[in-house]
């Protein structure tokens, strides 16, 4: 078979657009600072995005987080900076939708280079104060990063949180 074969291209190509429109489709841009000016290419950033807790309706969370311009970041070939910021908060009410939670699991990622690198949040049930505590980190296939930001969201007595 040869390596340059068409049809073998294809498959990772898909892949990769499928994987990058799934990542992208659960947030909603708000918006964006710049933070240092670019002769070529767009220039380096903030932005802040939101997103709804896929499993807990009432709860958003704003993610702010660098994004890297220049050419390389015009071309999506930089990679981003792994510090990232999180907040979120309880804005109506609160149900659960679809199976129990677990103790733990990712609720959003977003990629931030071309392969290796994406940011989490990972969403973690304190059933005893009866709370969710969100965490933003960002991970990279070799070496990930400590740079982290967490946030609670209290729910409202008598609002239980189902388990499995």
């Amino acid at each position: 078979m040869n390596l340059f074969d068409l049809h073998t291209l294809r498959r990772p190509s898909l892949l990769f657009c499928l994987l990058f429109a799934a990542s992208a489709a659960h947030a909603q841009a708000i918006g964006e600072v710049d933070t240092v000016f670019k002769w070529l290419g767009p220039d380096h950033k903030i932005v802040v995005d939101a997103f709804d807790d896929p499993k807990v309706k009432g709860v958003t969370c704003y993610v702010s987080r660098a994004k890297t311009g220049g050419i390389k970041g015009g071309l999506g070939l930089a990679e981003d900076k792994s510090d990232a910021s999180i907040e979120c908060k309880q804005v109506g009410a609160v149900s659960f939708v679809g199976d129990p939670l677990k103790q733990q699991e990712v609720v959003f990622t977003e990629r931030t280079s071309l392969v290796f690198k994406k940011l989490q949040v990972v969403r973690m049930v304190d059933k005893a104060r009866n709370t969710l505590v969100y965490l933003s980190y960002s991970d990279r296939v070799i070496e990930g990063s400590p740079d982290n930001s967490i946030t609670a969201v209290p729910l409202p007595p008598g609002t239980a949180i189902p388990m499995r």
